[in-house]
């Protein structure tokens, strides 16, 4: 039963990933036409604009457009860093407890 958990754990992980990948670069491509000195400060996978996206700072920005590429990258980025998590402590879980 642990196992089946750490393994939903990283079909989620591997969701997430799946989904920040679609989204995270048009929500980029977005913030360089239209707001490129916000963009000049980020990098594509750099740890800041990672926390940038999680802290939801694209919001004070008041762009519908960015707010509707935003939101699914963030909740995408949330999924992928849980479902690592969850894989993680379920297989730590498992190995502490193998007989």
């Amino acid at each position: 039963m642990i196992l089946t958990f750490s393994l939903l754990g990283l079909a989620l992980a591997i969701t997430g990933l799946m989904a920040f990948a679609f989204f995270w670069p048009m929500t980029l491509v977005h913030l360089r036409d239209k707001h490129p000195d916000i963009h000049a400060k980020l990098e594509a996978f750099d740890p800041a604009s990672l926390l940038w996206l999680l802290a939801g700072r694209y919001r004070a920005l008041h762009d519908p457009g960015l707010d509707g590429l935003g939101l699914p990258a963030r909740i995408a980025l949330i999924g992928l860093l849980f479902g690592l998590l969850n894989a993680g402590v379920f297989a730590l879980i498992w190995w502490a407890t193998k007989p």
